[in-house]
């Protein structure tokens, strides 16, 4: 039996060998591959710090750096907001509205990039059907508003934020008992300081990395931003892009640094969702 049993375990190891031979050729290799460009001069020889110097100093790259950045967080703050108003409201419904707003949230967080651009366009560009309705209406405030702006690209942004947000905040709702509530009201406690001292602190860990999660996801968009701005906007993933392709002369190697620093943001984050989730373990929470 033993004999057996260590057979079938080499035989599911073997099954695993075309996964890792996946992941080492199109995850490991390029990761490493990008690590060794980053430090290398133009012309892909020697040793050099020089990218990074380039991208921390030069204007277009750290304007790019704060762009992303300041997109990035502003989206994902608001998305979180309203994922947290959205995801409470759906656990009061019945199951089948639930199954069903979660289904209708996981349809729309997959529509992204140049289909989303391209529907808003369609909607909200300078001539697009709400524009046009909007002035004859006489709604000119609104019939003004630039989509092919910062304020635009914002609003596409915590648009395809939200339904990921909901669909990630949503669990955290069921580690609530309704036994606390109770218990707390029988104590004298409002609904506000249910919240403040027992519900938001339960809650933290998960709202955090969430958080993370959407930080990640609005600094490496790149196709929504490019379908609706092009090179118009400076964002850290589309110079990037251009450095790569789109440039008449490539920068393999300053494009590789500025990817590590991106992948640094990100390293950033979820590290602090981390630290900060442990501390609230910690606490007591």
């Amino acid at each position: 039996m033993a004999r057996t049993g260590a057979i079938q375990n080499k035989i599911m190891l073997l099954t695993l060998v075309p996964l890792i031979l996946w992941i080492c050729a199109f995850e490991l290799v390029p990761i490493l591959r990008m690590l060794v460009m980053s430090f290398q001069n133009s012309d892909g020889q020697g040793f050099t710090l020089g990218q990074y110097a380039k991208s921390l100093s030069t204007p277009l790259y750290t304007q790019a750096i704060w762009n992303s950045l300041k997109l990035a967080l502003i989206a994902s703050v608001v998305a979180l907001a309203a994922a947290l108003v959205c995801g409470y409201s759906i656990t009061r419904m019945s199951e089948t509205v639930q199954s069903r707003m979660l289904m209708l949230s996981n349809m729309t967080s997959n529509f992204v990039g140049v289909p989303l651009a391209f529907a808003y366009i369609i909607m909200l560009g300078n001539s697009g059907a709400f524009t046009m309705l909007f002035r004859k209406l006489g709604l000119h405030s609104l019939a003004s508003f630039d989509l092919y702006s910062e304020k635009g690209l914002l609003l596409i942004y915590t648009y395809y934020q939200i339904p990921l947000a909901i669909l990630l905040i949503y669990p955290v709702f069921n580690a609530i008992k309704n036994d606390w509530k109770e218990a707390s009201a029988l104590l004298g406690a409002s609904g506000w300081g249910f919240w403040r001292y027992v519900g938001l602190p339960v809650m933290l860990p998960g709202i955090l990395g969430t958080f993370s999660m959407l930080m990640a996801n609005a600094l490496g968009a790149y196709a929504t931003a490019y379908a609706l701005m092009g090179s118009n906007y400076n964002l850290l993933a589309i110079r990037i892009a251009g450095m790569v392709s789109g440039d008449i002369f490539p920068n393999f190697q300053l494009a590789s640094a500025l990817a590590v620093l991106m992948a640094i943001i990100m390293l950033t984050a979820m590290f602090i969702n981390e630290w900060m989730s442990r501390r609230s373990r910690r606490n007591g929470v």
